[in-house]
C-alpha cells in the first residue's frame, strides 16, 4: 500500500515542590527527588490508539521526561471491555498517580467517574463535551481536558464518492456503544445526503455479531463507511475480509483501518494527536497550565493524510482518479 501524506534539558522534578494540590494543578512534592507518576488508561489496541500513545511518550521524552528516569507511566490496556477500563480506572486513581492520560471515549469516561481530583488528559475522544467529560470544548472547567481526534467526516465522504462514483446507497459501520461513533455516523449521513447519497446506520454491539453485519450488506449497499470506532477499527480484519472478497469497498476514519484492509481515508495522523496531548501534559507536569483552562486542542488541516490501499483498489476494480494519484509520495 501506497499512502499519500500532506503533511531540553532535564527538568528535575524537585521543582514542583511547593505546587499545590489542585483537581487540575499538579501535585505537591512530598520528597526530594520524587518523581512524577502518570497512569494510562488504554480502551484496546489498534493502530490508531497506540500509535497516540507513542506519540504522547515521545513527547514527554523530547520535554526531558524519561520514563523510569524523573517520571514513571503506568501503561494498562483494557483489551475493549469497558469493565476492565473501569477496574483500571480505579487502580489509578487508588495508586495516587499525579496525572492520568485515558485513550479513547469510553476510557476516558471510566476515569472521569473514578476521579474528580487527579488530572486527567484524554486523547482519541471525538467530542469531549458531548461524551460528558468537560463543560465545554473551549473551556473544559474541572480536572479533564486534552485532545480531540475529530476526523474530516465530510471530506472523507466526498472521497468515497470520488473512488465509488456510482455509489447510491452506504452504510454506516460502527458499535452503538460509542458515542464517539454515533457523532460522526450523524455528520456521515448529512454529508452523505448533500452529496445525494442514500445511508442507512448499521451497528454491531461487540465483535462476535460483525462477520453477520457485515455479510448482511452484501448486495443490498454500494459501499461501507466505517468512521473511527474501536471496536470496528480493532475488528477490520475481519471486516475488510468479508466486505472485499464480496466486492464492497470501505472508507474509513482512520489510516490504520486502511492498512488492515480498508479501502482508504482522509483522516488525521494519531502519532501527532498523541504528542500534542504530550504537550499538555509537560505544562500540566511543569505547572503553567490546568486542565480547567486547557481547551481541548484539534489537529491541524495540514496534519490530515490521504491513505490509499492500492492493493485492495486492485483487487475491487477501482481506478484512482487522477487528481488522487498525483500526490503519491
Amino acid at each position: 500500500m501506497k499512502r499519500m501524506k500532506k503533511a531540553v534539558s532535564v527538568i528535575l522534578i524537585t521543582l514542583l515542590a511547593g505546587a499545590s494540590l489542585a483537581g487540575c494543578g499538579t501535585k505537591e512534592s512530598a520528597s526530594n527527588g520524587e518523581v512524577f507518576r502518570i497512569g494510562v488508561d488504554q480502551l484496546v489496541e489498534h493502530a490508531a490508539l497506540d500509535a497516540s500513545y507513542k506519540g504522547f511518550v515521545d513527547a514527554l521524552e523530547e520535554a526531558g521526561y524519561i520514563n523510569g528516569e524523573n517520571i514513571t507511566i503506568d501503561y494498562q490496556n483494557a483489551q475493549g471491555d469497558q469493565a476492565n477500563a473501569n477496574t483500571i480506572a480505579t487502580k489509578l486513581v487508588n495508586d495516587n498517580n499525579d496525572l492520568i492520560l485515558a485513550i479513547a471515549t469510553p476510557a476516558s469516561q471510566a476515569v472521569a467517574n473514578a476521579t474528580k481530583d487527579i488530572p486527567i488528559l484524554v486523547t482519541a475522544v471525538t467530542d469531549p463535551a458531548a461524551a460528558g467529560l468537560v463543560a465545554s470544548n473551549e473551556a473544559p472547567g474541572g480536572n479533564v481536558s486534552g485532545t480531540s481526534d475529530l476526523t474530516p467526516v465530510k471530506e472523507q465522504i466526498s472521497l468515497l464518492k470520488k473512488l465509488i462514483p456510482d455509489a447510491e446507497k452506504i452504510a454506516i459501520l460502527y458499535c452503538s456503544s460509542e458515542v464517539n461513533s454515533k457523532i460522526q455516523a450523524e455528520m456521515a449521513i448529512e454529508a452523505a445526503t448533500e452529496l445525494g447519497i442514500e445511508s442507512q446506520e448499521t451497528t454491531v454491539s461487540n465483535t462476535n455479531e460483525i462477520q453477520q453485519v457485515v455479510e448482511s450488506l452484501i448486495g443490498k449497499v454500494d459501499a461501507i463507511y466505517a468512521p473511527t470506532d474501536n471496536v470496528i477499527a480493532k475488528a477490520m480484519p475481519a471486516v475488510s475480509q468479508v466486505a472485499n472478497t464480496n466486492g464492497l469497498p470501505i472508507i474509513c476514519g482512520e489510516e490504520g483501518m486502511v492498512e488492515a484492509g480498508g479501502l482508504a481515508t482522509y483522516g488525521i495522523d494519531y502519532y501527532k494527536l498523541g504528542i500534542l496531548t504530550g504537550k499538555q501534559a509537560v505544562k500540566i507536569i511543569e505547572g503553567t497550565a490546568t486542565t480547567a483552562e486547557m481547551p481541548i486542542e484539534y489537529l491541524a488541516a495540514e496534519d490530515c493524510t490521504l491513505s490509499i490501499n492500492e492493493e485492495v483498489a486492485a483487487q475491487l476494480g477501482i481506478e484512482i482518479p487522477a487528481d488522487l494519484a498525483e500526490d503519491k509520495e
